[in-house]
């Protein structure tokens, strides 16, 4: 039997829809919501209303794309969390009618997993056990794959997520939402040796990112003080600087986690994955350390539906599904 499941991603601000036959994604069809932007973040209850919009063109244009009938799948996926609830229950509820309406399985299928899964949508992928370091707007984990359903978190945040820190230190700066791409894009033609930033020690492999925001927020109050066109003048090198650090931040904790557990298959997923900076920095770190590095590609970095089916494909082989009184969560463990 070569499997073909419909999945469907809606945790945050984008509507996707994904088909895949036989472990082999066959597309991956988002709609993005641009109406946050004025707001300077995603607002949930627009996100909701625009996920109602969306996900029946979006899977209809999914099934079209795959040239694929109901009749032709054997299961549909969803995002059950973490996420946004209104969001993720717009997902869930849809997934769960047309399962119903067809009479075949549910696969739940939680976000952060899919992110880690994203690796085995295209070649090459990773061999079990690896290290892969989710880096997003809602988290920031290094998590240990032992196999497509056993993975352990074993170092995270411990208040705000990376992704969250780019995002805010762009609004401070007066750049328009999303800030992260834009902070990225500045840096690279930036002194990022030029202004230092401190790090928060934590125990293990932790992150803290509170007070690198806290310091990025004194930094300008006290610079613009001197010079009300500081940021403006100094646009780039400010952007390159807050990147390095963050970058720093990251791979210090993953070097760290490579060390102790012997590991040296690195991975990245999530959001903050697309940043050109940490890719590239990671790619240099993994040679001088031996690793083995594996970085997905743009597309399956930020939320999508193809994670999500991938993540549903091994989840389908083994015959794990879901009953239909499975609601969304908000936090979900991975």
């Amino acid at each position: 039997m070569q499997p073909v499941i419909l999945a469907i991603e809606s945790s945050c601000d984008e509507t996707s829809a994904s088909v895949i036959r036989n472990g082999k994604v066959l597309n991956n069809i988002i709609a993005s919501q641009a109406v946050h932007q004025k707001y300077g973040g995603v607002v949930p209850e627009l996100a909701s209303r625009a996920h109602q919009q969306n996900i029946v063109a979006v899977v209809q244009q999914a099934m079209q794309h795959a040239d694929v009938k109901s009749k032709d799948l054997n299961a549909i996926a969803f995002t059950r969390g973490p996420g946004l609830v209104g969001s993720l229950l717009v997902g869930v509820s849809f997934a769960k009618g047309l399962a119903l309406s067809m009479g075949i399985p549910l696969i739940e299928v939680n976000h952060m997993q899919a992110h880690v899964l994203a690796h085995f949508i295209a070649d090459p992928k990773p061999q079990f056990p690896f290290l892969c370091l989710t880096v997003s707007g809602g988290h920031t984990q290094i998590v240990l794959v032992r196999s497509y359903h056993d993975m352990e978190v074993i170092g995270e945040t411990q208040d705000d997520a990376v992704g969250e820190a780019f995002d805010k230190a762009a609004k401070m700066m007066g750049l328009p939402y999303p800030g992260g791409p834009l902070i990225d894009q500045y840096a690279q033609l930036g002194n990022a040796s030029r202004f230092k930033f401190p790090d928060s020690q934590m125990a293990g492999f932790d992150f803290s990112f509170s007070g690198v925001k806290t310091a990025f927020l004194y930094f300008l109050r006290d610079e613009m003080k001197k010079d009300e066109a500081f940021i403006e003048k100094n646009l780039y090198d400010i952007c390159a600087s807050l990147q390095q650090h963050l970058i720093n931040m990251l791979l210090s904790r993953l070097e760290r986690a490579s060390a102790h557990t012997g590991i040296k298959q690195i991975a990245i997923a999530g959001g903050v994955s697309a940043n050109s900076g940490l890719r590239k920095q990671l790619h240099s770190l993994g040679a001088q350390k031996g690793w083995d590095v594996f970085i997905p590609a743009f597309e399956y970095c930020t939320d999508n539906a193809a994670m999500i089916a991938i993540a549903a494909h091994y989840k389908f082989l083994s015959k794990v599904f879901t009953t239909l009184d499975v609601t969304p969560l908000a936090r979900m463990p991975i």
